[in-house]
């Protein structure tokens, strides 16, 4: 029997994707706005990230990557959530992310 391990995603990569799709909910053009990112801390310990794209006129896209479910969750501009996609990112991985 061949095991398949999935392939690890870097930090990095992670945001790009992320951006770019938070970009397409809300119908802006990615790397035109500020993205921020914030760790989500749960009993002491990294749970996850928080995204945040800043557009125009105070519009807000968020999405929070969980590790433990291993899936990002989008946000659109009015806080419901829009959908969620399965992520091979593994937290052991990440490089500090900017506050």
């Amino acid at each position: 029997m061949i095991g398949l391990t999935p392939k690890s995603m870097d930090f990095a990569t992670l945001c790009v994707q992320i951006e770019e799709r938070l970009c397409e909910i809300g119908s802006l053009i990615s790397g035109q706005f500020p993205m921020t990112q914030r760790e989500v801390i749960r009993a002491g310990k990294v749970a996850g990230v928080y995204f945040c794209v800043h557009g125009p006129r105070s519009v807000k896209l968020t999405a929070i990557c969980d590790f433990h479910k291993k899936q990002v969750i989008f946000y659109g501009s009015d806080g419901i959530r829009r959908e969620s996609m399965p992520t091979s990112f593994r937290p052991n991985s990440m490089m500090t992310p900017a506050a």
